[in-house]
């Protein structure tokens, strides 16, 4: 059958108006001139004066910790949440909960979390942004080490504790090997999440200790700038290699 013609016209009038901006954004990031609009050349001048920006660094330490810890707490949640569920719940009722976060707006959550903080009267920081960020990236850790789970052979575990191997060490020796593509995967995936976050970031995070994020949103407040094209573009390289890595990683998973 021949497909018609005119269908790809949608096709590629998506792609474009959702690709072009963002390639602009980075061959302006290059560009030797502050005005946007004027190419006078390619140079790296932006991104010397980017590593220079006193408030970026600041907000780019403040990622990196947030991230570290959000994704090594997710990752362990999540894994253990997954096991959990399958091993011991039946029906999709617990699995549609722990996936939750996922699903909700991140508005609706953000506000969520500022109430429950407030509630237990915790001072917002860099810790209160690292829960949230936890909660929410657990939820996609929970999901791939689920998918993972559907392939592993129970009969390995079965055949470690006949051997006289305890139920610790045959989950640290035998599963955990088992899921470490998914578990690597989902590392990676909520590493990025949070790298990128803003919304829960913006209502969980002090006025004093933001996120790149939030640096890069007081920054677009006055009007974009080839420091803020530069920023942008190292952001989308550093994530589309993590979110690359995560789907090889994830093939893998679904391959083995």
């Amino acid at each position: 059958m021949r497909r018609p013609k005119l269908l790809a016209v949608p096709f590629w009038a998506t792609y474009i108006f959702l690709y072009v901006p963002i390639i602009v954004v980075v061959i302006m990031s290059f560009n030797a001139s502050s005005n946007l609009f004027v190419w006078k050349g390619f140079s790296l001048d932006w991104y010397g004066v980017l590593a220079k920006d006193s408030a970026v660094l600041e907000g780019l330490r403040n990622t990196l910790i947030v991230a570290g810890g959000a994704t090594v707490l997710a990752t362990v949640l999540g894994t253990l949440m997954a096991v959990g569920i399958h091993r011991y719940t039946r029906g999709g009722l617990i699995r549609a909960y722990a996936t939750a976060p996922a699903l909700l707006p991140d508005l609706l959550l953000g506000i969520g979390l500022l109430s429950l903080f407030s509630l237990l009267q915790m001072s917002l920081g860099l810790h209160t942004v690292l829960i949230s960020h936890a909660v929410f990236a657990s939820a996609f850790v929970t999901a791939i080490v689920l998918a993972r789970l559907a392939n592993v052979d129970p009969t390995l575990e079965e055949a470690s504790q006949d051997l006289g191997m305890g139920a610790g060490r045959t989950f640290v020796r035998i599963t955990i090997p088992q899921l470490a593509p998914g578990i690597v995967a989902g590392a990676l995936l909520a590493f990025t999440l949070s790298l990128d976050e803003f919304v829960i970031a913006y209502f969980t995070a002090a006025p004093q200790t933001p996120t790149l994020p939030i640096v890069i949103y007081s920054m677009v407040r006055f009007g974009v700038t080839p420091e803020i094209n530069a920023l942008a573009t190292l952001l989308l390289v550093v994530s589309m290699t993590v979110v690359i890595a995560a789907q090889r990683l994830t093939r893998i998973t679904e391959a083995i």
